[in-house]
């Protein structure tokens, strides 16, 4: 298993990996959202399937597929066998704790939905501070906590920004979300929406932002901005990105030429065989590895979906509709997914500060 360590940053052979997962992954990104400021702007004014199309796509490209070989990855960090016993213990505790979490959204759907944005906002905070940890000579992340403050940034740009420019929108989501199983599972968070707590929330997220950058610059190696440099960046564009793009289309490409794919390319990391076509500059090979072993678990992932639909009280019959029941599948199995990007974290060593 890879970490983090100085020795494994300091390897040739990780460089040129990195090298290549830059090239690959994270340049795309960077040119895909910049060029999606504008043309998003232009989608919101157009056909209302147009801002779900990206969600709608992830169901079997990137996004959906992105945490189906979980139980793969724990076998890796348990440094388990892939036989029968160890991968039906994986899943079915996978399971258990998704149930759970699905049952809480039976119980208490406005729970749910805020229990849902925390968790997601951790998860993608989590997903950018280690990719740039992984990726980048980010000497100004030495400590934990500027760790911390990145990882509540980075998750707080596609979980809040979008609040703070768009709340009606926020809103209207929020209730495709909680709708099919309670229509007034919002009544009481209406005070999130209104202008005072979303001042307050933006001028703190903005101050956090402003003091993580001035403490990463001044403590911070001076000769080593680069790392620092592409943190501020990509906080800017992505800051830029979902304030002015309409929250469903943003976060739905955040979801998956962000986010997913990044998590991908850190998930084929964790694979010697995925690692060693990446090394060999086969990309093609390692990703096509990953797509036939998150295959299965991504088709099961869309029967789950169908008896969804069967289950809630009040089914889906548009696209919207369908998009707010499927957020509540990613959130059912996000919660497990979380569990299992802690032990990689752990594992990986993205809180261990260095020396």
């Amino acid at each position: 298993m890879p970490t983090l360590s100085p020795s494994n940053e300091a390897s040739p052979v990780a460089e040129v990996t990195r090298r290549r997962l830059v090239r690959t992954i994270c340049w795309p990104s960077w040119i895909l959202v910049a060029l999606m400021i504008p043309l998003g702007m232009v989608a919101a004014s157009g056909p209302t399937w147009l801002l779900f199309a990206p969600f709608l796509v992830s169901l079997v490209v990137l996004g959906l597929p992105h945490g189906a070989v979980d139980h793969l990855v724990l076998l890796r960090l348990w440094e388990k066998p892939l036989r029968l016993g160890p991968l039906a213990a994986v899943i079915v505790g996978y399971l258990a704790i998704a149930a759970l979490y699905l049952g809480g959204w039976y119980l208490a759907p406005g729970a749910a939905f805020v229990v849902f944005i925390a968790l997601t906002w951790f998860h993608w905070g989590q997903g950018d501070l280690y990719n740039l940890l992984a990726l980048f000579d980010v000497r100004h992340l030495d400590d934990r906590w500027q760790r911390a403050g990145t990882l509540v940034v980075r998750g707080g740009l596609p979980m809040l920004v979008p609040l703070l420019f768009f709340p009606d929108a926020y809103r209207e989501v929020a209730h495709l979300v909680t709708a099919r199983i309670d229509p007034d599972a919002l009544d009481r968070l209406g005070w999130v929406f209104g202008t005072t707590f979303r001042m307050a929330a933006g001028g703190a997220f903005v101050g956090l932002i402003a003091v993580l950058g001035l403490r990463g610059y001044v403590h911070g190696d001076p000769g080593a901005r680069r790392g620092w440099w592409i943190d501020m960046g990509e906080t800017a564009l992505l800051f830029g990105f979902f304030a002015l793009v309409h929250p469903v289309l943003a976060v739905g490409l955040y979801f998956c030429i962000w986010h997913a794919a990044r998590h991908i390319a850190r998930l084929l990391l964790t694979d010697p065989k995925a690692r060693a076509a990446l090394r060999a500059g086969r990309e093609g090979a390692a990703w096509r590895r990953f797509a036939l072993q998150a295959l299965p678990l991504t088709l099961g992932a869309l029967v789950l979906l169908g008896g969804l639909h069967r289950l809630v009280p009040d089914p889906p019959t548009t696209v919207p509709e369908f998009v707010g029941l499927y957020l509540v599948l990613i959130a059912t199995l996000t919660l497990p997914h979380v569990v299992v990007v802690l032990w990689m974290d752990r594992r990986e060593g993205v809180w261990r500060s260095k020396p």
